[in-house]
């Protein structure tokens, strides 16, 4: 499993700091907005990188439903043009992480 650490300019505040590069189609939604799909270039235990999400709002929290879990509150921690960075309001237990990637790679959408 490839994991590279999170640079601490990406705002994320947890001890939690590997990450995965993978591809993953999720659904995510801000305040009373419809649910929109989005496509995760990575996630870490701590949060995850959304390539496209151009209305996102820093200010409201984010719900965020992966395949196969329940769904989870993110908070918006960065953006750089329409991408955005998001840190879990609780992270993501190791195993749960690990399986995520786990499935992203034995279904072939992880990246690099």
């Amino acid at each position: 499993m490839k994991h590279a650490p999170i640079s601490s300019e990406l705002g994320c505040t947890r001890e939690f700091s590997d990450r995965a590069e993978i591809t993953l189609l999720c659904e995510v939604r801000q305040g009373l907005e419809p649910w929109q799909m989005v496509r995760l270039a990575d996630i870490s235990q701590a949060g995850f990188h959304i390539a496209w999400l151009p209305d996102c709002r820093k200010d409201l929290p984010l719900r965020i439903r992966i395949p196969g879990l329940a769904m989870l509150t993110a908070h918006v921690r960065w953006r750089r043009g329409k991408a955005v960075g998001c840190e879990f309001a609780e992270p993501l237990h190791v195993a749960v992480f690990e399986n995520i990637v786990r499935q992203c790679r034995l279904e072939g959408y992880a990246g690099g």
